[in-house]
């Protein structure tokens, strides 16, 4: 795991045709603020932010506490986070899982799906992990074909797997193998 940490701290900016993963700064607030205050962009992924200070509170504890891994979506053209997207490195194996959100003003553009491949390609390409993973609520199949135009497959669900928002929430799982990433 420290191995894979030290590798991923050498990719703390990661550059795509259109975008730009690079860390979060305090002065994304408002550009996070921007979907993170809207109940359609979030209704899935965590409690709508209130105010700006609560985004900032976020980024600061959430991103900037521990970057390695956590990245602004920004968009080159413009210079605007739209988003962000993790790799999450899994303890005691040589696996990570993705998660991400973006700003609802910029989906069906293709952003998350670049911004996956650039991360499916740094995890399998520089850091030599077999396995990438990740999840979505059964409620969200959208996030599912994201997942499927990655290159991942189903694995399964997990029924009521988790409550979030005050319900019993069934998880499906894709996952992509280094095998199947190079083959």
């Amino acid at each position: 795991m420290e191995e894979k940490i030290y590798q991923l701290s050498y990719y703390n900016q990661v550059e795509g045709e259109r975008i730009l993963l690079r860390p979060m700064t305090l002065k994304d607030a408002e550009d996070m603020y921007e979907y993170a205050s809207d109940d359609e962009t979030v209704r899935f992924v965590f409690e709508k932010h209130t105010n700006l200070e609560e985004t900032k509170k976020n980024i600061a504890n959430y991103f900037m506490k521990e970057p390695l891994g956590k990245y602004a979506i920004e968009l080159k053209e413009t210079g605007k986070m739209i988003g962000t997207i993790d790799l999450r490195l899994k303890s005691g194996t040589n696996s990570a899982e993705i998660g991400y959100t973006l700003n609802k003003n910029y989906w069906k553009n293709g952003y998350i799906t670049e911004a996956g491949k650039l991360i499916i390609a740094l995890g399998f390409e520089k850091m030599g992990l077999e396995r990438i993973y990740a999840c979505y609520d059964i409620e969200n199949p959208a996030s599912g074909k994201v997942m499927e135009r990655l290159g991942m497959t189903y694995e399964g669900t997990l029924r009521k797997n988790r409550i979030h928002k005050k319900r019993d929430v069934d998880d499906v799982y894709y996952s992509i193998l280094k095998q199947d990433y190079f083959s």
